[in-house]
């Protein structure tokens, strides 16, 4: 049989976003902007960028001292009646400060150009100098530039004065700068919140706090299988060089070109600053073989890797099954495509960190290869995003000379049908500061006891105070005079609803985020357990599925968790029980079920040991814009057994009545078909549109599930059907969506499908539902949130993924 190609697109970039009313493919607008053409009396203008720059001349920004005491100089070989950004120069004999007016909390962009040349009187290439910012990062050390070069740093800024300062080494003493570029980066380019994949021979531990508040300078910024892309291709005016330095693999020299636009789902974070279209238009041939990348990096340092993916080729997004390897190591062992996205052609990305111990020969190795349970054997990798190496803030040294310490290599992957792959490769040091880092005022007031990353290390106990000490290592804490000021000090007015746990406020946060604030009963330190365990689960997950955490509080006896806010409210609410909202299409209810499927095969797969919810039912589906469907309460969720070893773990009874796995009630046995058999319950629910348990109805209808199953035994399956859409339902869809309801509720787990082989089965029936609609228009009641590639029955596939940018 012939061999099927695997395309690989390899990109090494940063996905940096910087741009100032940045064009019409990018929202983005940075809020503080500087391009400086140092030395210049001229603004240089570069009208082929997207969107234009205007670099104006250095003397503009304030400085110490004055530019009195610096010269100017120009390139004897460059044409004046044609400036270019390197025409001139600012030429320093003394230490020189510019000072720049910031006007925004975050990430910052900061480039430093550098093109040597010769003049009668200095020769450029001799200077000698060390560079540093706000006085506290030494960016460049005894730097002397020989060729044209360009740095580029990120770091994050409060409000108020930038300092940047040259300071000459050499003697005579000089330095020099040819231009800067100084911009506000987008919020979610580098995410504190989210947990990259460690990857270590070692076992090592590589988690890195405060990921954001780092400085990092960019190494690598590969475009695989393409050219060269200049600032006028990218919005965010990166330039990408080929990978052909970098291929270890010689025989993989054929080139495929896509012709697809690539989506970028407005629901994550993955933009076109992260990583432009033309990144993902290119890709590498392979068959049987690994793709390897191979960059020189210094040793000692640990190495961030983001890597995007983008499948533009393939008819079923779950054929698309390969291995990603750092150094050795399998990072990511059959990584498929369609449990990341949900259409052709999607961009989205996965974090890694190495240690210093997969470095081989003073190399990092970046690989992709086909997978054993590819259909057939198919890899796909997006662009790598980010591939670096940093020092982890808590083994920083306290000396006070600091200076470059840590490089961070970026690496992006893409992945098609007939493999696509991108790996879009960006190589960051972390500079290490000269102090030690500073603890936010969050840390500082919160007990030291607990940490979301180690799930063992929870302590219940009450302190001497009467409440349990915590303390979470993520930017997730919020002080409780931030909450009550979002909640108007917790106005009743504000509740949207009411739990065992406690009561749900809206809110608004200073920044105008709009959340939903989940305040616990006061003094019920019983409720401790699950505060904790929402935290640990919440702080490690991301998936467009599942609700995300934007913070917690503990303070003064509160147990307080904020979470991103769901327009829409719950799935229940939308069934039964409220007469004020509109009906769901039954287009849409197949809609949010797939979402949820979805969520739960993210919970199921992505981690090992994986996570089993524990309480799947109705009123923990939240519903944002166009009904789109979020899993949340993840209070009483539990850690099951590793990927590949025992089948369950044993536990009390936890989760909602009428929504209990009746095998795990009889034997204590929590496994992920516990999960599914909720699930099919609420399958039922979404049909039916009534509770699981009406205490109003007679005995044979108490139940739902009972109810719902002997209908369909019976042949009366009509009578189930919620009457104000069976009108709209295709019977194929119908009998598909019934069946799987049905194998979910089955008594033991063992014959139960697994939530990825539900996932497939809900897709069918929403196709079969489409494929009816086509041949006899129906007008939906609204909008849905998804989209499916045209149908194909492949043979299934197990799975692993391992998750979680820059």
């Amino acid at each position: 049989m012939e061999a099927i190609e695997s395309l690989l697109i390899l990109l090494i970039s940063i996905s940096i976003s910087i741009s100032i009313s940045i064009s019409s493919l990018s929202a983005f607008t940075p809020t503080t902007t500087y391009f400086l053409s140092c030395g210049s009396t001229t603004t240089i203008t570069f009208p082929h960028d997207n969107p234009p720059r205007n670099f104006t001349p250095d003397s503009q920004v304030p400085s110490k001292p004055s530019f009195s005491t610096t010269q100017t100089l120009t390139n004897p070989t460059l044409s004046s009646t044609s400036p270019s950004l390197y025409t001139t120069a600012r030429l320093f004999t003394q230490p020189f400060t510019y000072t720049f007016a910031v006007k925004s909390i975050g990430t910052h962009v900061l480039r430093l150009h550098f093109s040597p040349f010769t003049t009668p009187a200095y020769n450029l290439s001799s200077a000698n100098f060390n560079v540093s910012a706000l006085q506290t990062f030494l960016l460049l050390t005894s730097f002397s530039p020989s060729t044209t070069t360009i740095k580029e740093y990120f770091l994050w800024l409060d409000s108020g004065d930038f300092h940047l300062t040259f300071t000459p080494n050499s003697s005579p003493p000089l330095a020099f700068i040819s231009a800067i570029e100084l911009f506000t980066a987008p919020p979610f380019l580098i995410n504190n919140t989210t947990e990259p994949k460690p990857v270590s021979q070692l076992g090592n531990d590589l988690n890195i706090d405060h990921l954001a508040h780092q400085v990092l300078e960019t190494v690598y910024r590969i475009n695989v299988g393409g050219p060269k892309i200049t600032p006028a291709n990218d919005t965010l005016w990166r330039t990408w060089t080929p990978d052909d330095a970098y291929l270890f693999n010689s025989s993989a020299k054929k080139v495929h070109t896509g012709t697809n636009n690539i989506f970028y789902d407005p629901h994550s974070q993955s933009t076109h600053e992260i990583a432009p279209e033309f990144v993902y238009s290119t890709a590498r041939s392979i068959s049987d073989f690994n793709m390897t990348w191979v960059f020189p990096v210094p040793s000692g340092y640990k190495y961030f890797i983001r890597m995007h993916f983008c499948d533009f080729v393939s008819d079923n997004l779950h054929d698309l099954i390969f291995n990603v390897y750092i150094g050795d190591l399998c990072a990511y062992k059959d990584l498929e495509i369609g449990l990341h996205t949900y259409r052709q052609s999607q961009a989205f990305y996965l974090d890694f960190i190495a240690a210093d111990d997969v470095r081989t020969s003073g190399s990092l190795k970046v690989s992709v290869g086909p997978s054993n349970h590819s259909t057939p054997a198919k890899s796909i990798l997006d662009p790598v995003s980010f591939i670096g190496t940093f020092s982890s803030i808590a083994g920083i040294s306290d000396k006070k000379t600091r200076h470059v310490g840590l490089p961070v290599i970026i690496a992006s992957a893409v992945a098609a049908a007939l493999v696509l792959i991108i790996i879009a490769v960006i190589a960051f040091v972390l500079i290490r500061k000269r102090s030690k880092p500073v603890r936010s005022k969050a840390n500082t007031t919160t007990p030291i006891s607990w940490s979301p990353f180690h799930h063992n290390s929870i302590n219940n106990k009450p302190s001497s105070g009467g409440t349990p000490k915590m303390k979470v290592e993520l930017e997730l804490y919020i002080p409780l005079s931030d909450i009550k000021l979002a909640t108007n000090d917790f106005d009743e007015k504000l509740i949207i609803g009411r739990g065992g746990f406690g009561d749900v406020y809206k809110g608004v946060l200073k920044d105008g985020t709009k959340v939903a604030v989940k305040r616990a009963i006061r003094k019920a330190t019983q409720g401790f357990p699950e505060f904790v365990n929402e935290i640990s689960v919440l702080s490690k997950i991301r998936h467009r599925h599942l609700v995300s955490l934007v913070g917690y509080c503990h303070e003064m006896g509160e147990m307080i968790l904020v979470y991103e806010f769901m327009e829409m409210g719950t799935l229940k609410s939308y069934l039964y029980g409220s007469q004020d909202m509109p009906c769901l299409s039954w287009k849409q209810r197949l809609a949010v079920c797939i979402g949820v499927a979805r969520g739960l095969d993210y919970l199921h797969t992505a981690h090992s040991p994986v996570i089993i919810h524990r309480d799947v039912k109705s009123t923990n589906i939240l519903l944002g814009d166009n009904f789109h469907a979020k899993i949340s309460d993840f209070g009483i969720s539990k850690l099951g057994p590793l990927i590949g070893e025992e089948t369950h773990v044993s536990t009390g009874v936890k989760g909602s009545f009428g929504y209990f796995d009746p095998e795990y009630f009889r034997m204590l046995r929590l496994t992920t078909k516990s999960d599914v058999y909720s699930f099919g319950v609420v399958l039922f629910e979404v049909l039916c549109a009534r509770p699981v348990i009406d205490f109003r109805l007679e005995d044979d209808e108490l139940n739902l599930t009972d109810w719902a199953l002997q209908c369909l035994k019976k042949g009366t399956g009509e009578k189930i059907i919620d009457q104000r859409i069976a009108g709209e339902i295709n019977p194929k869809s119908l009998e598909k969506f019934c069946e799987t309801a049905e194998k979910c509720l089955a008594e033991y787990g063992d014959d139960r499908p697994t939530i990825r082989e539900v996932l497939w089965n809900l897709e069918y029936a929403l196709r079969l539902q489409e494929t009816e609609l086509m041949r006899e228009p129906y007008e939906d009641s609204g909008s849905v949130d998804i989209q499916l590639q045209p149908l194909r029955l492949v043979r299934r596939i197990s799975a692993l993924r391992t998750t979680l940018k820059l």
